[in-house]
C-alpha cells in the first residue's frame, strides 16, 4: 500500500466510524497543564507584578487544610517565580515571615537546584529554607513532601528518608504528593527497585480513601517500570516490562475504576488520565486508551509526555491519534490489522524519560515505608 493510500485509509476508517472522534475536542483546543478557576486568577494577577492573589490563595488552602490544592498551587507558583523571580521577592520583603510565601520560597529553591549539575551541593544549600517553611505552619504536608524530594536529591540514606516520611504522614496519613515522592525514591531509578515500587503502591492504593489519587499510586509504579525500556534485560531474562506485565494491567485496571468516579473533562484527575492513557497505549489496550483521551478533554498535562518528547502536546495529540486509530481498525466489522501510518514502535513509547528541569524522581525498602504504626496511607521531580 501506497504512503498516499495509508494516509486517506486512515481518514476514511474515523470518518466511518464517528462514534470513535466523539467527545474528542480538536487539536487546537487542547490545554496543557490550565490552572484551574482559583489559581488561574491569582496566576493572571502574578504577571502584573502583584502577589495579593497568590497569597490569599495559598492562605485559604492553609486556614481549610487543603493540603492537595496547596502542595498544587505551591509548585505552580513556584514555576511562575522560577522565570520572575522579583515578584516572590516583594512578597518576601512585605511579609518576610508568611508561611505561604516562605513556602514558595522553599519550592522554588528545590526547582532551581534540581536542574544544576551541582544539584546535590545545592540542595543540601537549600535545608534551612525547607526548616523555615515547616516551622512556620507545623501541620502542613507541604513542606514534608519538599523535604522528601529535597533527600531524594541529595542521597540522603533510608533512616533519614523514613524519618522525614513518618513527619508527613503523620500530617496527612493520605497525602499524594508525599506518596509520589515516596515513590519515586523506592523507584529503580533511584534507590529502590520495580518490585519494592509496585510493592508500596499497591499497598498505599488499597489503603487509600475512595476517590483519592492515592489509588494511581500503581500506574505511576507502572509508568516508571515501561520507562525502564526493554533494552535493559540480560539475554534469556524477561524486561521489566514482561517480568511486571500482569501487575502493570492491574495498575491500569485500579487507575480506570478511579478516572470512571469523576467525571469526564474534570481537571483535578487529568494528570492521572494522561498517565493511563499513555499505559494503555503502551500495552496496546486501544479502545481503553481512547476513553481515557475522551475522559481527559481538553486537559493535556506535562506529565508524563514531557518525560517522552520535547514537545508534550505533540506527543499527546500523537498517541491519541494512533489510539483513535487503532480503535478504529478493531471497531465491530471493521479487519484488524495496521490502520494508516504505522504506531511507533512501543520500545520508543516507553524509552528512557529524558531529564526533566522539574522536579526530583528518587526511596527505601517498601516495607521500610510501610505506614509508621501501620497509619492509614494518606510531579514530583524527575
Amino acid at each position: 500500500m501506497s504512503f498516499v493510500r495509508a494516509l486517506l485509509r486512515a481518514v476514511r476508517t474515523v470518518r466511518h466510524t464517528p462514534h470513535l472522534s466523539a467527545d474528542l475536542p480538536a487539536d487546537e483546543d487542547l490545554l496543557l497543564d490550565a490552572p484551574d478557576g482559583r489559581l488561574g486568577p491569582a496566576l493572571v494577577s502574578a504577571a502584573r507584578g502583584e502577589y495579593a492573589g497568590a497569597a490569599e490563595l495559598l492562605a485559604a488552602t492553609r486556614e481549610s487544610a487543603e493540603w492537595e490544592n496547596r502542595d498544587r498551587y505551591t509548585m505552580r507558583l513556584a514555576a511562575f517565580a522560577f522565570s520572575r523571580p522579583d515578584w516572590l521577592a516583594d512578597w518576601l520583603a512585605a511579609a518576610p515571615r508568611d508561611p505561604d510565601a516562605l513556602l514558595v520560597k522553599a519550592e522554588l529553591a528545590i526547582v532551581r537546584a534540581w536542574g544544576s549539575p551541582a544539584r546535590a551541593e545545592l540542595l543540601r544549600e537549600t535545608a534551612p529554607l525547607i526548616d523555615a517553611a515547616a516551622s512556620a505552619e507545623p501541620a502542613d504536608p507541604v513542606p514534608w513532601r519538599i523535604a522528601l524530594d529535597h533527600a531524594r536529591g541529595t542521597h540522603a540514606p533510608h533512616t533519614v528518608f523514613e524519618a522525614l516520611w513518618a513527619e508527613a504522614v503523620g500530617r496527612s496519613s493520605h497525602h499524594y504528593g508525599c506518596h509520589v515522592a515516596a515513590l519515586q525514591y523506592l523507584s529503580a531509578q533511584w534507590y529502590g527497585s520495580h518490585r519494592e515500587c509496585f510493592g508500596f503502591a499497591e499497598e498505599a492504593a488499597a489503603d487509600a480513601l475512595p476517590g483519592s489519587l492515592v489509588q494511581a499510586l500503581p500506574v505511576r509504579a507502572a509508568f516508571a517500570c515501561l520507562a525502564a525500556g526493554t533494552g535493559g534485560a540480560p539475554t534469556g531474562r524477561q524486561s521489566p516490562r514482561e517480568l511486571f506485565g500482569d501487575r502493570i494491567d492491574a495498575a491500569a485496571d485500579l487507575a480506570i475504576a478511579l478516572s470512571a468516579a469523576y467525571e469526564p473533562g474534570d481537571p483535578w484527575p487529568a494528570e492521572v488520565r494522561n498517565l493511563l492513557a499513555y499505559v494503555l497505549v503502551v500495552r496496546e489496550r486501544w479502545e481503553e486508551a481512547l476513553e481515557q483521551f475522551r475522559r481527559i478533554g481538553p486537559y493535556a498535562t506535562a506529565f508524563p509526555w514531557a518525560r517522552l518528547d520535547d514537545d508534550p502536546l505533540g506527543r499527546f495529540t500523537e498517541l491519541r491519534d494512533e489510539a483513535r486509530r487503532q480503535a478504529a481498525a478493531r471497531a465491530p466489522g471493521r479487519e484488524r490489522g495496521p490502520v494508516g501510518i504505522p504506531a511507533a514502535p512501543l520500545g520508543a513509547l516507553g524509552r528512557p524519560p529524558a531529564p526533566a528541569p522539574g522536579r526530583p524522581v528518587g526511596p527505601p525498602g517498601a516495607g521500610a515505608l510501610g505506614k509508621p504504626g501501620r497509619s492509614r496511607s494518606g510531579d514530583h521531580y524527575a
